[in-house]
């Protein structure tokens, strides 16, 4: 297709890169440029990559996070607490959660968190799910753990509300976590503490 064709093929790899959170045009172009001009095995290595995880990795069944498996490792575990459910965000917020290695109990992650004029309620991120899950006849307490947010404390408060009218214990994390925080970017040590220190659902 001559030097059109290549020009088109490069344009979209740009493009595709700048899906990513945070690339803009400029760095999208540098990465396309480098892929290409140095490292054409690691961008074949990293389409493979994709491809593969895209193509095997899923939901859990139980707790939605991410896995190669119908249920989870942390679900399947006879090692955890049944009677905790840690409510949060993302896959990321959840390792951040046990890096802390102060939790033993299970999940629910949310894949998002209530927006509105994002188009994102109750549905995207699975809340008749949650209600289900947490339905379970050994549960105790749900500790939301949603960033600290505008989106991340209303989404918390509508849960709250929720889980509560079922009889529930809900917990918030402490305010050891800073105020319109992303949970994915605070140190393990303050996730500890706040984990600690949580609070009752007002």
């Amino acid at each position: 297709m001559g030097v059109k064709g290549q020009a088109a093929a490069l344009e979209a790899l740009i493009l595709a890169l700048r899906r990513l959170p945070g690339v803009g045009a400029k760095s999208a172009q540098r990465f396309a440029y480098h892929l290409l001009q140095h490292d054409r095995e690691g961008a074949l290595v990293l389409g493979a990559a994709l491809t593969h995880a895209v193509e095997t990795i899923r939901h859990c069944a139980r707790c939605n996070t991410f896995t190669e498996l119908e249920i989870c490792e942390t679900c399947a575990s006879p090692r955890r607490n049944p009677a905790l459910l840690c409510v949060v965000e993302t896959p990321a917020d959840q390792l951040m959660v046990e890096q802390t290695l102060s939790y033993d109990g299970l999940y629910f992650v949310l894949m998002g968190r209530l927006s509105p004029l994002d188009g994102v309620g109750p549905r995207e991120i699975h809340l008749e799910r949650l209600l289900a899950r947490a339905a379970d006849s050994g549960l105790r307490e749900v500790i939301l753990a949603t960033s600290f947010t505008q989106e991340g404390e209303a989404t918390a408060h509508y849960m709250g509300e929720l889980l509560k009218a079922r009889g529930l214990s809900v917990t918030r994390l402490a305010r050891g976590v800073p105020a319109g925080s992303e949970l994915e970017y605070v140190d393990a040590s303050t996730i500890a503490h706040a984990l600690r220190d949580r609070r009752a659902v007002d």
